[in-house]
Order: C-alpha cells, then structure tokens, then sequence
C-alpha cells in the first residue's frame, strides 16, 4: 500500500506522517505512531481497552517470525475491510489507536520514572516517506 493510498483511508482523521520502517511503513499523527503497513495491509494499535471490537469486528492481530522461528504476536490489529472505504468509520478506529498508543506511551513512561531512569528522548531511525 503507497502512502497516498494510506492517506486516502485517513482523510476523515486528519494529517498523518507516514515513515518507512522494517520493509513496512510506520503511520503517525504527530509523535504518535497509531497504526502500521506491512504486507500491503493496515494494522491499528490496539489495547485491553479497545482489542474486544477488533475481536467482533474478525479482525486478527500482526504477527511476524522471529530468526529462531518463533512467532511474535504485537498490539497492531488489522484495520476491518469496511473502514478501508468508510472515513468515518476509518477516523473512529485511528481515534481508538491513537489513544492505545497515548496510553502505551504514559504506561512505559509511569515504570522509567518508578524505576529511576530519566526518559531517553529517541530520534527516530527512519526517514518520513514524501
């Protein structure tokens, strides 16, 4: 899927930066990353929170094979069929990832500061795809 293919399905959500990542493509708004391409498909973030309509709606989470063969499952489900066509319902499951990955973030943030460890500002390590 081509970036303005991605944007396309976002209109209804807003502006998003789109950043090449691990032969994917990483979507954000702002400094949030919500969601992800990989394999021609789009996957949101999802959490306990929000992972139950993902369920119902069928959808199935993104998984890749580890170099010893294991699989790894992660918290990016893929998007339903009818969102890819539907801006509305598009910018209501990027709003639900936006906030899982708002919650992520302050989770990871609440466990550095308990465990005494200054937040690292990190550059990103990939370059935004134009």
């Amino acid at each position: 899927m081509d970036a303005e293919a991605i944007r396309d399905v976002f209109r209804g959500f807003g502006p998003v930066q789109i950043r090449r990542m691990f032969g994917g493509q990483g979507i954000y708004q702002g400094e949030q990353m919500f969601a992800l391409e990989a394999y021609g498909e789009l996957y949101l973030k999802a959490d306990e929170e929000s992972v139950g309509l993902f369920k119902e709606r069928g959808s199935r989470p993104f998984t890749f094979e580890m170099r010893n063969g294991r699989t790894t499952l992660t918290s990016y489900w893929l998007i339903p069929e009818s969102a890819l066509d539907d801006p509305d319902e598009a910018r209501d499951f990027a709003t639900m990832a936006l906030g899982a990955a708002g919650r992520a973030k302050a989770g990871k943030s609440r466990k550095g500061s308990r465990a005494g460890s200054p937040n690292k500002s990190r550059k990103p390590a990939v370059e935004p795809v134009t």
